[in-house]
């Protein structure tokens, strides 16, 4: 009876996993990270369900479920992208556009330049100032990105050798 129940957990683990195996590439490290959080929100599960047998399951859990929002937080860039927010707050919308040059590719077509504003710079002088005062934003927001990114794994270090039943 034991390896009926055993083979049919083995198949729902292969269905669970599946459309995470089956869209996921070699080529880049974020499906690994998709690959493990996907097994740590399995873990969590378990030790959240009624089968887990020790004291520290839930206590267990709930640590990995705090190792999963930080993997969330840190994989869709949220302390890395929120200069955006910051820079539109300081000097309204940001504008792009496509300026064509005078110079051509070996084809006859031309080049282009992307340039950008903003909707409160005054001139092209104060768009200038406006344009380093982002780099800073940007550079504060990637360092806090990298801590975030550092704090994550060294929290999943710190606890991983205990997330167990």
């Amino acid at each position: 009876m034991y390896w009926f129940k055993r083979k049919y957990r083995q198949i729902q683990r292969v269905i669970d996993f599946l459309p995470i195996i089956w869209n996921g590439f070699d080529f880049d490290y974020r499906y690994s990270v998709e690959l493990f959080k996907k097994q740590l929100e399995r873990q969590a599960k378990f030790l959240e369900s009624d089968r887990a047998m020790t004291l520290s399951a839930k206590h267990n859990a709930s640590r990995i479920r705090t190792a999963i929002r930080l993997m969330d937080k840190v994989y869709d860039e949220e302390y890395g992208m929120e200069y955006m927010e910051h820079i539109e707050k300081l000097y309204g919308k940001t504008y792009y556009d496509w300026l064509e040059l005078e110079q051509k590719d070996e084809n006859g077509d031309p080049y282009y330049e992307m340039i950008q504003w903003n909707e409160l710079a005054l001139s092209s002088k104060h768009q200038e100032e406006i344009d380093e005062a982002k780099k800073e934003i940007m550079k504060l927001s990637h360092q806090k990105q990298q801590r975030a990114h550092k704090l994550l794994w060294d929290f999943i270090e710190w606890n991983i050798q205990s997330w167990w039943d």
